[in-house]
């Protein structure tokens, strides 16, 4: 039995981390759905950059929507939802099969809009309301000015990843805004059916701290990190309050692990796979990593309830000089700074092929 086949029947949704017009056309996501169990899809600015900067096969789409007067980031858009529409009628299938649970794919509102509680929500309804599929998720981040954004989104009726988290205190909000909008939908009288996951950020605490820590401590706050959050995501769960909302109708916001491909050229490509593995749960990886963990990874067991030895490690991290709250605050605003450059970035490459193509 393959590894991903392992995973999967472990209980853990895996996801792939892309998206690109080759993709769909080739029939290779397709084939990743069959033959390497994956089961959804999640996007960002700087995937969508990369695909249409280096590809020619939106060339003719962008020619023709340059044609009707689109520009800048309604063209964007209308490229994205196209891609993913496609993506999630292939998942489609999954998502009744497991009755709202997976077969879900991730589009993200614009960065620019991080900080803007009132635009977020606005563009949310707008893009969901645009794709028209109940398995597409709109990314939100889980910015302090997110929550009430995620949180009114809910409300609406809009699933929602909520994207951008690196820590069990930002997970943990993003519980309470994701519970918040289903305890009001339930007081309005309406259905609490609305899904969400919350996307916890995994590789880039140990990118930020691989050459600042002793060679024993290497590569393990990631993992920590996520265990922790595991005990945090299974102690919400298991409250009184989430109780109340499962009896009355509502499904878990399921914790995603993201940003799960290696950064450190030492450690193993599939390091945060097989270590993060948990029933209930999901992992969206990059291509790369999910082809890897296909051909030579093993899941062999679970996280454990209590989150194994996390706080021991948290502490180490401590010993040896990392702050690890700052850090964590650290990396959402480099986070949500570095998907705006990118946001940029793929605007201007939008701009350069629109000019190139009229």
């Amino acid at each position: 039995m393959k590894a991903t086949q392992t995973l999967h029947n472990l209980g853990q949704s895996i996801w792939l981390d892309n998206i690109t017009r080759e993709l769909l056309d080739s029939g290779t996501l397709k084939r990743y759905i069959s033959d390497l169990s994956v089961t959804g899809l999640t996007s960002n600015p700087t995937i969508f950059d990369h695909a249409i900067a280096h590809s020619k096969s939106y060339d003719p789409e962008i020619r023709r929507l340059v044609g009707t007067g689109l520009a800048g980031e309604s063209l964007f858009f209308e490229l994205a939802v196209q891609d993913l529409t496609r993506a999630a009628d292939l998942f489609a299938p999954i998502n009744e099969r497991t009755a709202g649970v997976d077969g879900f794919v991730s589009l993200e509102v614009s960065p620019v809009l991080a900080y803007d509680t009132k635009a977020t929500v606005e563009q949310a309804k707008a893009l969901h309301k645009k794709a028209n599929r109940r398995n597409l998720f709109i990314k939100i981040p889980g910015t302090r000015e997110g929550a009430p954004a995620i949180e009114e989104a809910i409300f609406s009726g809009v699933p929602v990843n909520v994207t951008l988290l690196f820590s069990r205190d930002h997970y943990v909000a993003a519980a309470e805004a994701y519970m918040r909008g289903l305890e009001r939908r339930i007081s309005a009288g309406l259905s609490p059916e609305v899904r969400s996951v919350a996307s916890l950020f995994i590789s880039r605490w140990d990118k930020a701290t691989m050459d600042k820590v002793p060679d024993k401590d290497r590569d393990k706050l990631g993992v920590a990190i996520g265990q922790q959050t595991y005990k945090a995501y299974r102690d919400v769960l298991e409250s009184d309050r989430w109780q109340r909302l499962a009896n009355s109708g509502a499904r878990a916001q399921r914790l995603l692990f993201a940003s799960t491909g290696t950064k450190d050229p030492k450690a193993s490509d599939v390091l945060y796979i097989g270590a993060l593995a948990a029933p209930n749960t999901v992992n969206t990886m990059p291509e790369e990593t999910l082809l890897a963990f296909g051909e030579h990874g093993q899941a062999s067991g679970v996280i454990p309830r209590d989150g194994a030895d996390c706080e021991e490690v948290l502490a180490e991290f401590g010993r040896v000089g990392i702050d690890v709250a700052k850090l964590g605050a650290d990396l959402q605003t480099e986070g949500a700074k570095s998907f705006v450059d990118s946001w940029q970035d793929l605007l201007k490459s939008i701009e350069a092929k629109s000019k190139a193509l009229k």
